[in-house]
C-alpha cells in the first residue's frame, strides 16, 4: 500500500491502483458456487447411506462456502526446510514450557490415569496438545465445513482424501448432534485440542469424562484420553524411551540415512560401526532410528530414537516434530519438579 501512495502521489491515482489491482485478484479466482458441484449430490447420497438424514446434509452443505484461502495455504503449507535450531526455538519458549507444567498441574488426575489405561507420560500427552494448539488456545479459525468442502472438491491432487474427511466430519457433526457450520479448525481440516482429522477423530477420540460424547473442541479430558489413545493404538511402548543421546563425527557418515520417519531399522552395532557411540549402555542388537540435529551453523547433535519416537512421527511425519515434542515433554516435567521443590 506505501509503494501504490508513492508511485501514484497519494491522491485519486492511488485509488485508481489499488481497485485495478483488487480487479485483478477478483478475476483470477473467480466466485465459486460449491452447491453447484456436482461432486455435492454424490457425497450426500454416500453419507445418507451410512444413516445420515439427507435433509440435514442438504443444510449443511447449503451453509458451505467455498474457500480460495485454504486452497492457497495448502500451496503455501511447504515452508522453506528450517533447521532444527530454527524449529527448536518455535516451541521451546519458556512461557509454552511453563503454561505447559500449569496444564499438567491442572490435570494431574486426568493425565494420570490416562497414563495408567494407555501407558503414555502425562508430560507427552500435554507436549502434543502444547505443540498442536498451545493447550488448547489455539484451535483454528478457519470453518471446517468451508475448508473440507473446499479441499474435497477443488484441490487438484488431494481430493479423494479431502472428500473421505468431509464424510467422516459430517458423520461426527451429526453423531455429536452439533452445527458443522459452527466448528472451527485448522485450513486442512484438523480440529480441537490435539488437532485430529476426522477420520483419526473417528478411530483414536474417546470419551474419557464418560458425558456420553466424544468432544476434542471443548473437553480437555477427552482430548488428553484420544491423544493417549492414538499413541497406544500406534505402539507407544510402556516404560520405553524416546531417544539416546550419541556422540559422533563432525561430518555425518554417509554409510547411514538419518533422520528417517519409518520403523526403526538399523542397530546400534550399525551405528558403532560408524563413529556413533550411545552415551549410555546399549544392547548391540536394539533397532533405532539415526537422528543429526543442526545445534547451530557449524555443530550437529547426533542422538538414536527408539521406538517411541517412531511413534511421535505417526502425528506428524517430521523428524522435528517428533524431536520438539519430546524435548517440550522433558522441559514441562522438569518444570512442574522446580515448581514443586519450590512450593
Amino acid at each position: 500500500m506505501n509503494r501504490a501512495r508513492k508511485s501514484a502521489g497519494g491522491g485519486l491515482g492511488a485509488v485508481l491502483l489499488v481497485c485495478s489491482i483488487q480487479a485483478m485478484a477478483e478475476q483470477a479466482h473467480e466466485p465459486v458456487n460449491l452447491q453447484e458441484n456436482e461432486g455435492v449430490q454424490q457425497l450426500i447420497d454416500e453419507v445418507a447411506a451410512q444413516g445420515v438424514p439427507e435433509a440435514w446434509l442438504r443444510h449443511a452443505f447449503a451453509e458451505a462456502n467455498y474457500s480460495q484461502g485454504v486452497l492457497d495455504a495448502m500451496d503455501g503449507a511447504a515452508e522453506r526446510r528450517l533447521r532444527w535450531f530454527e524449529y527448536r526455538d518455535i516451541f521451546l519458549t519458556r512461557q509454552r514450557i511453563e503454561e505447559g507444567a500449569a496444564f499438567m498441574q491442572v490435570h494431574a488426575d486426568t493425565l494420570a490415569r490416562a497414563e495408567e489405561v494407555y501407558g503414555v507420560p502425562g508430560s507427552v500427552v500435554t507436549a502434543i496438545i502444547g505443540v498442536e494448539t498451545y493447550y488448547g488456545r489455539h484451535k483454528g479459525q478457519h470453518r471446517v465445513l468451508d475448508s473440507l468442502s473446499t479441499l474435497a472438491f477443488y484441490h487438484p491432487s488431494r481430493g479423494d482424501f479431502f472428500r473421505g474427511e468431509l464424510a467422516a466430519f459430517l458423520e461426527i457433526a451429526y453423531e455429536q448432534e452439533v452445527d458443522p457450520a459452527e466448528l472451527y479448525g485448522s485450513y486442512a481440516g484438523a480440529m480441537g485440542y490435539p488437532q485430529f482429522i476426522p477420520t483419526s477423530y473417528q478411530a483414536y477420540a474417546v470419551d474419557f469424562d464418560g458425558d456420553g460424547h466424544r468432544d476434542l473442541w471443548e473437553n480437555s479430558v477427552d482430548a488428553i484420553g484420544s491423544v493417549a489413545n492414538y499413541f497406544a493404538e500406534h505402539g507407544w511402548q510402556r516404560g520405553g524411551a524416546v531417544y539416546h543421546e550419541a556422540t559422533g563425527p563432525e561430518e555425518l557418515p554417509e554409510a547411514l540415512v538419518f533422520n528417517q520417519t519409518s520403523a526403526p531399522s538399523i542397530t546400534v552395532a550399525d551405528v558403532k560401526a560408524v563413529g556413533i557411540e550411545p552415551q549410555e549402555s546399549l544392547d548391540d542388537t536394539l533397532r533405532v532410528v539415526p537422528l543429526a540435529f543442526e545445534m547451530d551453523e557449524e555443530h550437529t547433535r547426533y542422538r538414536l530414537g527408539e521406538n517411541n519416537f517412531y511413534v511421535i512421527t505417526r502425528y506428524n511425519h517430521s523428524h522435528l516434530y517428533a524431536m520438539a515434542v519430546a524435548e517440550l515433554a522433558e522441559a514441562i516435567e522438569q518444570q512442574v519438579e522446580q515448581v514443586e521443590e519450590q512450593g
